[in-house]
């Protein structure tokens, strides 16, 4: 059984979607045993403590520079014995002694359909006003394995979501939220941790 850590920095919405994945049954060979995160107060660790997981705190701006935040964090998932991470919204960069200590067990969402619209900058709702200030008329959700490379690692999983006429950039991130991040996110982990990647 894989232990898993999930790290958020927000609402936790994503967050949200794998643990009711692994309520209904789909990740047999992985546990969510801890939420790690970026800052104090967030709706995420309520979420976590709903459904009986811990949730610590590592807060980023804690910390004089990434490499301190790094070790921390390091020595946060160490102590728990975990052994695959989940980014769902976090919103702090894993440094390469984190990305190193779990190279192919660190999974990241995007909410577009990579390689478009990723990289340093992209995220949240920039994301889908760069989508629709190009024009396009599909986007999507890409889970992807984390490497040294800003949304470069390999992908496990896109879907596509198609891009209305009246689309506003909240709109656009709650349709790729619903139709693609929450049901990509959950089945890439239990590949994952069945060892299918």
């Amino acid at each position: 059984m894989k232990r898993v850590a999930v790290l958020v920095s927000g609402g936790g919405t994503n967050l949200q979607a794998l643990l009711e994945s692994e309520r209904r049954g789909e990740n047999p060979d992985g546990k969510i045993v801890l939420v790690v995160a970026s800052k104090p107060g967030v709706y995420a660790l309520e979420r976590a403590a709903g459904f009986g997981v811990e949730g610590v705190v590592v807060a980023r701006k804690e910390y004089a520079g990434s490499e301190a935040f790094d070790a921390a964090l390091l020595e946060t998932l160490r102590s728990h014995a975990i052994d695959v991470v989940v980014l769902a919204g976090f919103l702090s960069v894993l440094g390469p002694s984190v990305i190193a200590a779990y190279r192919g067990r660190i999974l990241n969402v995007h909410p577009s359909l990579i390689p478009s619209f990723c990289g340093p900058g992209y995220y949240g709702l920039r994301v889908h006003e760069a989508a629709l200030a190009r024009g396009v008329k599909v986007t999507g959700a890409t889970v992807h394995l984390v490497n040294e490379e800003c949304d470069g690692g390999p992908i496990l999983l896109q879907k596509a979501v198609e891009v209305r006429p009246d689309d506003t950039p909240e709109s656009l991130q709650k349709r790729v939220m619903v139709e693609a991040e929450w049901q990509l996110l959950p089945r890439a982990l239990a590949m994952v941790c069945s060892e299918e990647v």
